[in-house]
């Protein structure tokens, strides 16, 4: 199949796995993802953060990498692409104050398109209004906000029309694989055929 158009919306302190690894998977089976972040061009960077558990009664919060931007936030039009990823981290607490990228979300969701969320990204949903009546799933500390905003709480990766919700980075493969099934991406495991002796 020929790959997908999917924009990521991305910002400072957005968790370095939830934006790293979904960025390069998708790319690997052959999607173009775009990254972009409000208030920044393309080849700019946002900085990551690293969330780990370890028992805590919250994640442990630590500096990650300088990510790059793929584009500028202003330059990409949501009407041209596939599918959307929100990951989670510090950034959607500050993302969903920005009327473009409620907008940008809203599209996705009006034209029913493909979109992937990851623990604090359904921040971002439930502030553009789109969860009404869908379950869902997020980091646990948000389920009362996604709750709030009308859908159903699901404790584990869930895939609910269009979209595909998982709690954490340590949901990536099923939450991955996941997404590539609802964006109809084939992924073939025969082995090479035996060369001739």
């Amino acid at each position: 199949m020929t790959g997908q158009q999917i924009l990521m919306i991305v910002g400072d302190f957005g968790e370095d796995y939830e934006i790293m690894v979904p960025f390069q998977a998708l790319q690997a089976v052959g999607h173009e993802v775009h990254a972009v972040c409000p208030e920044r061009e393309g080849g700019e960077t946002v900085k990551t953060a690293i969330h780990d558990f370890r028992g805590d009664q919250t994640y442990l919060e630590e500096r990650g990498h300088d990510f790059e931007l793929t584009h500028g936030f202003d330059e990409v039009d949501p009407a041209e692409y596939d599918a959307l990823v929100v990951p989670g981290g510090r950034a959607p607490e500050y993302l969903r104050g920005y009327d473009e990228v409620l907008d940008a979300v809203r599209h996705f969701f009006e034209a029913d398109k493909p979109v992937a969320s990851l623990c604090h990204g359904p921040q971002v949903l439930a502030a553009a209004g789109v969860l009404d009546g869908y379950e869902i799933t997020a980091y646990p500390a948000v389920r009362p906000e996604v709750e709030a905003a009308g859908c159903s709480w699901v404790d584990g990766v869930t895939t609910d029309g269009n979209l595909v919700t998982g709690q954490a980075w340590p949901d990536h493969p099923e939450w991955i694989a996941q997404f590539l099934d609802l964006l109809g991406t084939e992924v073939d495991h025969d082995a090479p055929a035996a060369a001739a002796e």
